[in-house]
């Protein structure tokens, strides 16, 4: 299942935006407010999990100053030179020591193959989350965000993540809470790009691109 892209935009794209606003009067009214805004891969798979794990729980400008200590540690951030360094090292970089095992977990199953990357464009989503789930640190959440931001899948619909549930909250239910099954029945309108249309929530309530 391999998305092809197009001067870095996914080839999706353009057709996800066009059937939203057709579907959708929502995304009729959110898509045009960001012109040419469109999703962006972010970077080789080990950096973008080794990332995603660092942020968790933390905020923004935190998780960017301890990746820049990592990168000091681990200039390549490659699965040997994390291992190599060890959790201690790991942990003066900011790391929580649970974290820094977290890391070193994900680098063991890179290196030793546990993790078959160089299959994940011919995969199914599910298949991939499965894979992930496998790591220690890695929930579903942080696969999905690896579905959508390294891989560019168009069908991801991350129920665990604030921002979306925030994002159908304030412009679909007037600011009241939400549930899955809330989020399920508006998201049904989307398929199969309930990725793009997340992009679009998060955007109507930061206009600045999330990095993971």
């Amino acid at each position: 299942m391999s998305i092809a892209r197009e001067s870095g935009i996914p080839v999706y794209w353009q057709d996800a935006k066009e059937e939203l606003m057709q579907r959708d009067r929502i995304m009729r009214k959110i898509i045009p407010q960001f012109g040419d805004m469109h999703l962006v891969a972010r970077g080789e798979a080990f950096t973008t999990l080794t990332r995603a794990v660092i942020g968790q729980q933390i905020s923004v400008k935190a998780a960017d100053a301890v990746w820049q200590r990592l990168l000091a540690q681990c200039p390549k951030c490659t699965p040997a030179q994390v291992l190599k360094a060890g959790v201690e090292t790991l942990a003066t970089c900011g790391l929580s020591k649970r974290k820094a095992e977290y890391l070193i977990d994900l680098a063991e199953h890179f290196k030793a193959k546990r993790v078959h990357a160089e299959r994940w464009l011919e995969m199914d989503d599910e298949e991939i989350i499965s894979e992930l789930v496998q790591i220690r640190g890695i929930g579903r959440w942080t696969a999905e965000m690896f579905l959508i931001f390294n891989l560019l899948r168009p069908n991801i619909l991350p129920l665990d993540d604030v921002g979306l549930l925030k994002g159908i909250s304030v412009n679909y239910f007037s600011g009241e809470p939400v549930s899955r099954s809330d989020v399920r029945e508006v998201a049904a309108n989307w398929e199969p790009w309930r990725t793009v249309a997340t992009w679009y929530l998060w955007r109507s309530l930061d206009s600045a691109p999330v990095v993971y």
